[in-house]
């Protein structure tokens, strides 16, 4: 299409009014395609030689209602839908209509975007050069240019659009932006660390705003965006885009997954917050809920250490329990403190986090891991406190095998928590009986499971085994 050309947000001029009046453009494809044949040719043939140029690209005529941003003075709009589903399209052709203006030299609502995807190639082959992305999605005459180089997507009309991977949150430091198109949001590990660093940057304009797809996964910066007042969603299942999915593809998934919880959430789009199976449910915790805290009679801090350091590492766990030890084991009431997981840091890092916890709530015991770490474990902690009471633990089964019988002790409601527990209660709604189903380790969990098998399990044992009395 070139300039001379009927543009594209020109839409009453590429046609005669007499057809394209009585055509509502959110729903015009439909419109159209159910109209009879002489309307269809009509139509065809009064919007003349830029009108058919311009029709493919002008989306409002083609798109799904999920597709199209919702009315109103909105912050974040959250497109949730199952695979398949026309997101990266929807978030394609929303960049397209902040950034262009009627005419390719016009300038658009905005000027400077970020697109921010789970790393830098998939932000770069899903977003931009993807078969939905914003490359394939653009006009001849407003087609953007890739700065490899700059990671930078840069418009006729001089906007631009800066790449950025969810695994570099710091990166978002600095610049500022009047949009943002976040893809997968979802399944970001940082996911928390890159929104909120994202929010600072989007301060440009009247009304910076956040187009967010993804397909929904029981992640906590997911469920509070849900829950914000300035954020409105649309939602579609797998089978909304069908007619541009292979049967093939949709007949073998439901017959597979059909009934399943991983079926809501991968082909119907819908945010399941139980993982099917899981030794925890959120439920549970809010039967657990505790705000005072009685006199405990023993605390541990527990240590799960990780070999690896840096951006992308594995966290450290590090979860604080104590026990009320009154009465026979049974009776015994466990008490899950507080969470000060690190991530990113060295052995010295991990070790001065544990050895701070432990003053801070004045424990009995430092328990730790040592099966990777070994030796190393203890003495990067006796660097720290060389006076740090410390109990070397290993792992003999596996992750669920450890957890099932303190998953026990929270059915019998011996476990209370303290608010602001949600990142590790997260991690437990997604340990099941066949392992973690979630992204990456479950080393909360894992930190949690050592520190209630000493407080409660293994001290029991010991409490309940008979004593040899020396003759």
């Amino acid at each position: 299409m070139s300039n001379n050309k009927t543009g594209i947000r020109d839409k009453q001029t590429a046609a005669q009014p007499s057809t394209l009046s009585r055509l509502d453009l959110k729903s015009g494809a439909g419109w159209l395609a159910s109209a009879p044949a002489a309307i269809q040719e009509a139509f065809l043939s009064e919007i003349g030689e830029g009108g058919l140029r311009a029709l493919p690209f002008l989306f409002e005529f083609w798109a799904h209602p999920h597709q199209l941003p919702p009315e109103g003075p909105w912050r974040s709009w959250v497109i949730l839908g199952g695979r398949g589903a026309g997101k990266t399209r929807a978030g394609s052709e929303w960049v397209r209509s902040k950034v262009e203006g009627a005419r390719p030299l016009d300038p658009g609502a905005c000027r400077r975007l970020a697109l921010v995807g789970e790393t830098y190639d998939q932000a770069r082959d899903v977003m931009i050069f993807g078969d939905s992305g914003i490359l394939a999605c653009s006009p001849p005459d407003r087609t953007p240019v890739w700065k490899a180089g700059e990671r930078r997507l840069i418009w006729p009309n001089g906007a631009e659009a800066q790449v950025f991977s969810a695994h570099d949150p710091e990166a978002l430091r600095g610049p500022q932006f009047d949009a943002a198109w976040v893809d997968e949001l979802a399944k970001w590990r940082r996911a928390g660390e890159c929104w909120d660093m994202l929010q600072f940057a989007l301060r440009l304009g009247e009304h910076p705003q956040v187009c967010v797809t993804t397909t929904p996964r029981n992640v906590t910066t997911l469920r509070e965006l849900l829950e914000r007042e300035s954020t409105v969603v649309t939602h579609a299942a797998t089978e909304a885009n069908r007619a541009y999915l292979a049967e093939s593809f949709l007949q073998e998934v439901r017959d597979r997954y059909a009934g399943t919880q991983l079926a809501r959430q991968e082909l119907d789009g819908i945010l399941v917050t139980e993982v099917e199976g899981a030794f925890w449910s959120a439920a549970e915790f809010e039967r657990a809920r505790v705000s005072q805290i009685p006199e405990l009679d023993r605390i541990v801090v527990a240590l799960d250490p990780s070999v690896s350091a840096g951006k992308g590492s594995d966290a450290c766990g590090l979860v604080v329990a104590g026990v009320r030890m009154q009465g026979p084991p049974r009776d015994w009431q466990a008490y899950v403190l507080a969470d000060r997981t690190v991530q990113g840091v060295g052995p010295l890092g991990w070790a001065e986090a544990a050895v701070a916890a432990f003053h801070e709530f004045r424990a009995d015991r430092l328990v730790a891991e040592v099966n990777q770490g070994g030796q190393l474990v203890e003495e990067v902690v006796r660097q720290v406190d060389p006076l740090v009471p410390f109990k070397a633990v290993h792992a003999s089964r596996g992750k669920a095998a450890r957890a099932e019988p303190v998953a026990a002790l929270y059915e019998q409601g011996r476990v209370r928590h303290v608010a602001g527990l949600s990142a590790l209660e997260e991690q437990m709604c997604q340990m099941t009986p066949q392992g973690f189903q979630g992204q990456g380790s479950p080393d909360r969990v894992d930190a949690l499971v050592w520190a209630l098998h000493e407080l409660v399990i293994e001290a029991g044992a010991t409490f309940l085994r008979p004593q040899v009395r020396c003759v």
